[in-house]
């Protein structure tokens, strides 16, 4: 078996590739990254090339060029299982050149952030929804540097290896020759006046088949062309005798969903083992939703209610701009945390900017992060208050003492130089901060080393006095009345997790 490598050639843009290595290892694994352009050539077999093409994939953008078809990947990260079994894995890219030793040190921290998201709590974090379904309690993997189709299943059997099917109660009735159970009186009389010898018994059975039960089996099911059948845990054998969803439930994904999670909810289970069904179910879900509305767009015919459900493939993209908005978002405000319990990280807090003549709302604006630093002496419940409130006039101003201190949007695209930045980012940020009477507002961007600080960009302020071309610093009146937030460019390194130079108490950011 063989894992190809695509990347782009040194001298390339980043839409150009050169598949340029290929080396050998032990899994089928076929590793591309961000905005690169995929033809037939790449592809062994090309039957996994049409197939691609045949999938309305939102991934991929379709483009014809020197007669040839092309898959141009989009920013998203994640795994696909083609048809002949190979996995394509695409990965994140900062650089227009990657090299071979940057796979396994990418993969490692988006491994990282993946992690990160997944261990903290669903309603501290924006756009969490599909970014919860793994465990909060997983120990760190022997190996590094996993391809992400390896890392998911590890990670899905790891915390499976620590958890049975929950079994349940089932009350059956059936009418039969020998009394067993209870006898129903009144059944026994309609139905057997005329038949002495039959009774209409109640009994109870230990069950496995649960909505939550099924869903894991399932995405089980899904996960098995990964499995090594050598290698199989022994622990599955536990799950052989249950039974998977329904092509009628499958449809149906979302309410079947629902249901297991109330079940769930009212079995006598301990603290800790209802919280693994629980986080299982949801990575089940996620799984399952995932590969049924994944491929559920293709252009080619229908498929009938006849599907064989086990072909149903495992397909997994994450939106590479939520999920490091996310993550930066997570870290940031850990830091401020951990500097002072007065600062009070708000994600995505919507707030009406503005009105019209008769109050009504015009405009919105949600920053990524907000962070409210309140007073020694407030308590943290208006900031509480505020995380989530959506469309409150209110949110603009904070009461009593404190006050909203900076204002963070975080964008998952390189930053080579500060006149790189986009008027657009630069209006939006300096918008917000005038909205919030924020001192400071951050535009973070990802790097991959050390070596890039923080940048304050100063606003020019104009007056008469500028346009009369009269020296604005020798005019003593010139900034009087001038109270611009600072404008930083902050660079989030995606190595180590957090921002480089910490919060720059040196420059008197905090």
């Amino acid at each position: 078996m063989i894992s190809k490598v695509i990347q782009s050639d040194s001298s390339a843009t980043a839409d150009n590739v050169n598949s340029a290595s290929i080396k050998a290892v032990d899994t089928n694994i076929l590793t591309v990254f961000e905005h690169q352009r995929l033809t037939t050539h790449d592809f062994l077999p090309v039957s996994d090339f049409h197939w691609l093409i045949g999938q309305e994939f939102s991934v991929f953008s379709i483009k014809r060029k020197q007669g040839q078809w092309q898959l141009k990947v989009g920013h998203y990260i994640g795994v696909i299982l083609l048809p002949s079994g190979m996995t394509l894995e695409i990965l994140p890219k900062l650089h227009k050149s990657t090299q071979n030793s940057d796979i396994g040190q990418t993969r490692q921290w988006v491994q990282d952030m993946l992690s990160d998201l997944t261990n903290s709590l669903p309603s501290k974090l924006p756009h969490s929804k599909n970014l919860g379904q793994f465990s909060s309690q997983l120990t760190p993997l022997p190996i590094a540097a996993l391809p992400l189709s390896d890392w998911l299943i590890a990670q899905f059997l790891q915390r499976l290896a620590h958890y049975q099917p929950t079994k349940h109660y089932q009350t059956q009735t059936h009418n039969q020759a020998a009394l067993h159970g209870r006898l129903l009186i009144k059944e026994q009389l309609r139905h057997n006046s005329m038949q002495p010898h039959k009774f209409v018994c109640e009994t109870s059975i230990l069950s496995k088949d649960m909505l939550g039960n099924r869903l894991i089996k399932s995405a089980l099911q899904l996960l098995a062309p990964l499995l090594s059948k050598s290698n199989s845990p022994q622990y599955l054998q536990s799950w052989q005798q249950v039974p998977t969803l329904t092509h009628h439930e499958r449809q149906r994904l979302e309410s079947v969903y629902s249901r297991a999670k109330n079940e769930l909810a009212i079995q006598p289970l301990g603290a800790q083992q209802c919280q693994a069904a629980q986080q299982l179910v949801d990575f089940a879900y996620w799984l399952l939703q995932q590969s049924n509305t994944t491929t559920g767009n293709s252009i080619g015919p229908k498929n009938s209610l006849n599907t064989n459900l086990a072909q149903q493939r495992l397909c997994l993209l994450i939106d590479m701009n939520q999920a490091f908005e996310q993550w930066a978002s997570q870290r940031i405000a850990a830091i401020f945390q951990q500097v002072s319990s007065d600062y009070k990280p708000l994600f995505q807090a919507q707030s009406v900017w503005l009105n019209d003549a008769e109050g009504q709302a015009c405009l919105s604006i949600r920053p990524d992060l907000l962070i409210y630093k309140a007073a020694s002496e407030e308590s943290a419940t208006h900031a509480d208050r505020l995380q989530g409130q959506d469309n409150k006039k209110e949110a603009l101003t904070p009461r009593m003492s404190g006050s909203y201190s900076h204002v963070i949007d975080i964008k998952w695209k390189p930053l080579a130089n500060p006149s790189a930045i986009s008027a657009s980012d630069a209006y939006q940020l300096t918008s917000y901060a005038q909205a919030y009477q924020a001192g400071q507002c951050w535009l973070v961007y990802p790097v991959q080393d050390n070596k890039r600080q923080p940048v304050v960009l100063k606003q020019q302020a104009y007056n008469n006095d500028t346009v009369n071309n009269v020296d604005i610093h020798n005019n003593k009146n010139a900034n009087q009345n001038t109270n611009y937030a600072q404008l930083w460019l902050i660079p989030f390194n995606v190595l180590t997790g957090t921002i480089n130079s910490g919060l720059l108490p040196a420059s008197d950011v905090v």
